[in-house]
């Protein structure tokens, strides 16, 4: 084969590529359904052990969740797997990707279909095993070329990414500490290749509300309405949004019969603030709403959640790894263009590690989280001779 520096798309093997995306994408791999991501991890750890490193399966943390009645109980998780190649070598990187889809094992959309010609539609081709097949085929080339060998790196593929990463936001941080620079196999952020850059952040919030039955023909007086107290907290949140911060009051749960003035009310909602300052902000305008909430209604709140994907601001660092790839896609003849998002992906929790990273660096598709996802299919083999430039530029101590 050719020296890395010089590997094109036609390189790569991409008929290998299309087959392992159409074997993986048969695969169920809901956040919740564990006896599918088992049954993944195991097909992944047997595909990447063509590398030279040693595979291992990581226990997810544990989360804790409420239910509609308020209480809190613990969320199983699948397992995540962990490939560390030289793990001492003097410099390293990160490569991140998720087995998850948000397609639950009950849903309709399971099988795979060519939309015309180029075009796959299916669970999960684009967000993201087709970028899983970017990775690993990245690395393999690489590995196979010239040069390789002075340069290190741990590979993390974790189970709930779809969901927040909650159960695995510590393995994240401990594999991305001390890198050089990180890459993350999402889906480009449009169809043409266009990469995510700066990111907001986001925050899932439970507030569980407790006031006090009673009857509401004989004496709903003495009652303290916890589905009314939920819905002037969803008001007066709302009036929060911004443009620093979004703000999505989602769901109400709770009440009973007609009659009853209800007890209990559980308010879900979704933040998504531009900036760290912003998030905080937040946090100490929630605390004074449910501290004038109490008084009002005369009911008492527990809130449970917060932020977990902390904005991702593009530093001169993270720009400076931006810019080696623009520069790698023009090597290759590819347009690299990038643009903020307000979508949140384990780029995010990287970044508040202090390493730099391009978090969509996998293939070229749309329609994610819908009955609509499709991948463009030659871009496998693009997208994975883009990685193996960038990859052999960092061997090379393009950041250092």
């Amino acid at each position: 084969m050719k020296p890395t520096s010089q590997i094109a798309t036609s390189d790569i093997d991409a008929d290998t590529m299309l087959e392992q995306v159409f074997a993986w994408c048969a695969i169920n791999t809901g956040t919740a359904n564990l006896d599918g991501l088992a049954r993944q991890a195991d097909i992944l750890a047997k595909a990447f052990s063509a590398l030279p490193g040693e595979v291992e399966f990581v226990d997810p943390a544990p989360v804790t969740a409420v239910a509609a009645d308020g209480t809190e109980f613990e969320k199983p998780h699948g397992k995540h797997m962990v490939l560390r190649v030289r793990p001492t070598a003097n410099r390293r990187i990160l490569l991140t990707g998720h087995m998850d889809t948000v397609f639950p094992k009950g849903h309709s959309f399971q099988g795979l279909t060519w939309l015309e010609e180029g075009v796959l539609g299916g669970p999960g081709v684009a967000d993201m095993k087709g970028g899983i097949a970017v990775m690993l085929h990245a690395l393999m080339a690489f590995e196979q070329n010239a040069g390789a060998g002075s340069l290190g790196y741990d590979v993390l593929l974790n189970s709930d990414e779809e969901t927040g990463s909650l159960a695995s936001a510590d393995l994240i941080a401990e594999t991305a500490r001390g890198k050089l620079a990180a890459l993350t196999y999402e889906p480009a952020a449009l169809p043409d290749g266009t990469l995510a850059h700066a990111r907001g952040g986001s925050g899932n919030y439970s507030v569980i509300i407790t006031g006090k039955s009673a009857h509401a023909g004989r004496n709903p007086d003495d009652g303290r309405n916890a589905i009314v107290a939920a819905a002037d907290l969803a008001v007066k949140l709302k009036a929060l949004h911004c443009p620093d911060i979004s703000v999505n009051p989602a769901k109400i749960e709770g009440g009973s019969a007609n009659n009853v003035v209800p007890d209990h009310a559980v308010l879900r909602f979704n933040i998504r603030p531009q900036s760290t300052g912003a998030g905080e902000q937040f946090e100490r305008d929630l605390k004074d709403l449910l501290s004038t909430l109490e008084a009002i209604h005369e009911i008492s709140t527990h809130t449970h959640g917060g932020v977990t994907r902390p904005p991702k601001p593009v530093d001169e660092k993270a720009q400076k790894l931006f810019d080696l790839v623009r520069q790698c896609g023009a090597e290759l003849g590819q347009d690299i263009k990038w643009k903020s998002t307000g979508g949140v992906c384990d780029g995010n929790n990287i970044a508040a590690c202090g390493i730099p990273v391009v978090d969509t660096m996998g293939v070229r598709g749309g329609s994610i989280h819908s009955p609509q996802e499709f991948l463009i299919t030659e871009s496998l083999a693009e997208r994975a001779a883009l990685s193996v430039r960038v990859i052999q530029r960092l061997d090379e101590g393009a950041l250092s």
